[in-house]
């Protein structure tokens, strides 16, 4: 189990889209969610909902396998998917691209989930100097740490605790 620190001042999910049909006559891009992604992305999103965990924000990749999964988490929190913030730059992302994506973040939002793929993801968890490291983001996996700064933009350098992993197959 983990506890909020008050001294902590941004707390950032990271999210890998739920599974994805494997349709070979699409786009990678536009590869929606298979039956079990589409039973496993509320399903995470109420188990995060449960965590008490506000979201300030949800950030996602366009493609249509992460916005499908960011939906399913903002009606789990009673937002809009209008509101879901499309970075075309989360598609395929290398690590230091979520820095960059983190930079740019509204200071207003003290809690932001962000929805993308796989590799960048698990590598961008990895260099977050948390603490822990993982071998593989699972589909629908969060990752969640909270950081020290204040902004955004201090956010890379600054000093992050980690939270929790949890994924659809951890009982």
């Amino acid at each position: 189990m983990f506890t909020f620190n008050p001294l902590i001042m941004k707390t950032l999910l990271i999210i890998r889209h739920a599974k994805a049909e494997n349709v070979f006559t699409l786009h990678d891009f536009e590869r929606p969610l298979n039956d079990r992604g589409k039973k496993d992305a509320p399903e995470m999103a109420d188990r995060l909902r449960g965590k008490k965990i506000k979201i300030d924000a949800f950030v996602s990749s366009p493609a249509t396998r992460a916005k499908q999964t960011a939906k399913y988490f903002a009606k789990a929190y009673n937002k809009d998917s209008a509101e879901i913030i499309l970075i075309t730059a989360l598609y395929h992302a290398a690590p230091e691209v979520f820095f960059e994506v983190v930079n740019d973040l509204d200071d207003t939002f003290e809690h932001v989930a962000i929805f993308a793929h796989n590799p960048g993801i698990t590598e961008f968890v990895n260099e977050l100097d948390a603490g822990i490291r993982i071998d593989n983001m699972p589909t629908c996996g969060i990752f969640a740490v909270q950081s020290t700064s204040s902004r955004w933009v201090d956010f890379k350098k600054s000093k992050k605790e980690y939270l929790f992993f949890d994924y659809p197959k951890n009982n």
